[in-house]
This record gives C-alpha cells, sequence and structure tokens, in this order.
C-alpha cells in the first residue's frame, strides 16, 4: 500500500539501517549482473544443452528474437556464447565493415612481396619436386628410368630444378595478374573465422578488452546510483515485489547505458569542460594495432590466402592456371631430348607424363606457402598496413569494426541482465529483511 507524506517523512526518521545496504547490494547486482552477461556473451565456445522434441519443427514460426536465441532455430535449449555462436556472421561484419574498407586482394597481395613467395617456393619444393620426379618417370618409363646412368638421371633432375625459378615466377605473376578474381578476402575471412569462433571471440576480447570491462565496473557504479532512488521507493511504496523489480530496472539500465557509452557518441562533443565520446572511439589508436596484429598474424596470412586459392570458390580456374604456367617449363626442362622421347615412347604418353607432371606441381609449389615461420615473416607487412589504414579511419568508419556485431544481438545481452538483475532482486530483498 502507499504511505501518506507524513507516514513517510516518519519512516525516513526512524530508517532502518539495514536500508543502507541497498544501494550496495544494488551496486554489486549491477556489477555481477554484467559480469555473468559478458561471460554468456563469449562462453561456452560450443554449444551446451540438450535437444527439445518438437522445436526444431516449431522453430521457424517463432518471432525472429527468439529464433536468434542460440540452439533455438536447430531444436535445442541450452546455451551458446553469443558471438561464438554467430562465427559466421561476425566473419562476414569483420570482412565487409572492416578489412574490405582497408584493402583489395590486389593489395594484400602485393604486401607479401610476390618475388619473395617465389623465392620460399624454390627453397622449400625442392626435394618434393625431386621426389615427384622420380615417382612419375619411375611409373610412366619404368625400364627406361631403371637402365639410364645415374648421371642422365642426375641431369634430369639438374634441367627440372633449374626451371624451377621461373616456374615459380610464372606461377606468382599469374596469379598477381588475376588476384581480384581467383582470391576471396571476404569469404576467406568469414570461412575462417567460421572455423575458429575462439579467434572471433580473440578480436572483441583483446581488441575492446577495457571496454568490457568498463561494461562490468560500471554495473557497480550505475546499480548504486540506482540504488540510492530504490530506497525512497522502498518506504513509499512499501511492497515487497519493488526490490525485485528495481532488480530487473538495474539489471537492464546498466547493460544499456554501459554499451551506450563505449559508443557514442561518434563524433566528440564538448559539454562544458567536459570532452564527450565513445569510449572505443577515443582508443582508436591502440585499438588498431591489436586489431591489426590479431588479423594478420591469424587471418589475412599466406597460408590462408594459399587456402582460398586452392579450395575455394574460384580453385579450379587457379589449378589450371597454374597448370597452364609450368607445362612449357617441362618443354624447358625436357629440352633438345624433346623429340626424341616423344619419338620413342609416343606423343600420347609423353603428353601424358607432362600432364602429369604439371599436375602435381601444383600443390607441390604452394604447398611450401603452409610454412607457419614465413607467414610470421610476411604478416608484418599486412599488420603495418592494416595499422596504418584503421589509424585512419573517420571515427564512424572505425566503429564499424565492432559495432555491428553487437548492434543485432544487444538485445540479448541487455536482457539478460534484466533477468539476472530479477534474481538479485530476490537476493537483495531476502537480504535487507532477514537480517
Amino acid at each position: 500500500m502507499l504511505l501518506s507524506t507524513t507516514q513517510f517523512v516518519s519512516a525516513l526518521s526512524s530508517v532502518d539501517w539495514r536500508l543502507l545496504l541497498i544501494p550496495l547490494i544494488t551496486g554489486l547486482i549491477g556489477y555481477g549482473t554484467n559480469w555473468v552477461a559478458i561471460r554468456f556473451l563469449f562462453r561456452p565456445i560450443s554449444f551446451i544443452g540438450i535437444r527439445l522434441p518438437g522445436l526444431k519443427g516449431v522453430a521457424p514460426a517463432l518471432p525472429r528474437k527468439l529464433k536468434q536465441i542460440p540452439g533455438i532455430i536447430e531444436g535445442r535449449v541450452g546455451w551458446q556464447g553469443i558471438i561464438p555462436s554467430r562465427s559466421a556472421k561476425m566473419g562476414s561484419i569483420a570482412a565487409e565493415k572492416g578489412v574490405a574498407k582497408i584493402a583489395d586482394e590486389r593489395e594484400f597481395y602485393q604486401r607479401f612481396d610476390p618475388d619473395r613467395i617465389a623465392t620460399h617456393m624454390v627453397a622449400n619444393s625442392r626435394e618434393e619436386i625431386r621426389e615427384m620426379t622420380n615417382e612419375i618417370l619411375r611409373s610412366e618409363y619404368p625400364q627406361l628410368w631403371r637402365n639410364a646412368p645415374p648421371q642422365v638421371r642426375e641431369l634430369i633432375h639438374s634441367r627440372i630444378q633449374s626451371q624451377l625459378p621461373d616456374i615459380a615466377d610464372s606461377v606468382t605473376d599469374k596469379i598477381g595478374e588475376n588476384v581480384n578474381e581467383l582470391l576471396d578476402v571476404n569469404m576467406m575471412i568469414t570461412n575462417h573465422l567460421d572455423e575458429h569462433p575462439e579467434l572471433v571471440n580473440r578480436l572483441f576480447l583483446e581488441v575492446g578488452e577495457r571496454e568490457l570491462n568498463f561494461i562490468i565496473r560500471s554495473g557497480f557504479y550505475i546499480g548504486t546510483f540506482l540504488g540510492v532512488f530504490t530506497i525512497p521507493l522502498f518506504l513509499y511504496i512499501d511492497e515487497w515485489w519493488v526490490l525485485p523489480v528495481a532488480g530487473v530496472i538495474v539489471g537492464y539500465m546498466t547493460n544499456w547505458i554501459a554499451l551506450k557509452i563505449i559508443f557514442q557518441p561518434i563524433e566528440e562533443r564538448r559539454l562544458g569542460p567536459l570532452r564527450l565520446q565513445g569510449l572505443f572511439i577515443k582508443r582508436q589508436p591502440i585499438a588498431a594495432e591489436k586489431y591489426a596484429e590479431i588479423v594478420a598474424d591469424e587471418i589475412v596470412t599466406i597460408g590462408n590466402v594459399a587456402e582460398n586459392l586452392m579450395h575455394g570458390r574460384q580453385s579450379d580456374r587457379t589449378r589450371k592456371m597454374i597448370r597452364d604456367a609450368i607445362r612449357p617449363e617441362v618443354d624447358r626442362a625436357v629440352g633438345l631430348a624433346g623429340p626424341f622421347v616423344r619419338m620413342t615412347s609416343g606423343s600420347e604418353q609423353y603428353e601424358r607424363v607432362r600432364e602429369r607432371f604439371a599436375e602435381e606441381s601444383v600443390d607441390k609449389t604452394i604447398d611450401p606457402l603452409w610454412d607457419p615461420e614465413f607467414n610470421d615473416e610476411r604478416s608484418t607487412a599486412i599488420r603495418e598496413l592494416m595499422t596504418t589504414r584503421i589509424k585512419a579511419l573517420p571515427p564512424e568508419g572505425f566503429v564499424e569494426l565492432l559495432r555491428p556485431a553487437f548492434e543485432e544481438d544487444e538485445w540479448m545481452l541487455i536482457l539478460l541482465g534484466a533477468v539476472l538483475g530479477f534474481v538479485a532482486g530476490w537476493i537483495q530483498l531476502l537480504v535487507v529483511t532477514g537480517i
């Protein structure tokens, strides 16, 4: 029931000291709900829960926001971190809103340095090419190769090895000429992050570390502030449900306010002596370095580029282009012996050997690009490029590196805070009335 003004003033004059715990407990509610909400944002990486019979059938008819809850659309009830559950979407956002604005496929490829790539290919494929040559000639010309003097075998190996630099140069040049059509950086990033959701977590946890910690800490300060107003409400309304409802409001508002402060305002605004701007945007130079480091070391790497070229949407075209570049080098390696080989073994078999050599050389020449040490070496150039470009982004461009990923699903984070606040409000009621 509501108290009269006289009764309310009287109640204040004889205030129970236990009521002074309300702001403290409300602050702890704000801190705790934000801490748990942040944990639920990133953990667990894989879904934990059970399959609910019949849910998958009705899931498509559910409201859109309910379908966004991890597991629902697959007919499961449980939880998975919101960010890793959206790893493909987060990868697409990282590609389209971030990396695509920094450089295109050709510029990334040039920064990797095609000449250095060719040199590495040659240095690290010689043994594999030699073994492959032995295997092909032993298979196609068993008697001829077995009876050939060691000097003749070594001469053939030497001629093939001498052509490797030309093969590598031809391959890297051809890729460079067509890289915008052969390489899909957006798809590469999306697929890689979808397969490695822990990397999506790293992008947020490391790039936005200070902002996430702010969300947690601000829960205490905002919660304590709101708790001060809860005392007169509790006294004036004098109903048991005030504290649980206040817990909902605190849990909701602390998350909502914290998310707004991180990304708003985008442009700096002055309020008297104060300069107001989103906390994440203020840290653009430092955040740019961390973002570039993760992307260059783990995502836009030589190895991932090779993976996309050889197994992506344009892989057939890439492989054909490399084979076409290798075939003339096979003829040059055979040299003057070419007509003799055709005459003794037949043109059809020679063509088959040349085609087999070209086909098997494709992977042999590209395999060295997965070398971890070489990837680490070439990541420096990408890191420098990305750091410079991200630092130069206007505030509205920079904020899109992380903001779009939160935007669609932040209601879950805020709602989660409200639910946890409701539970904590009951605990608060028990503490205040039970001491």
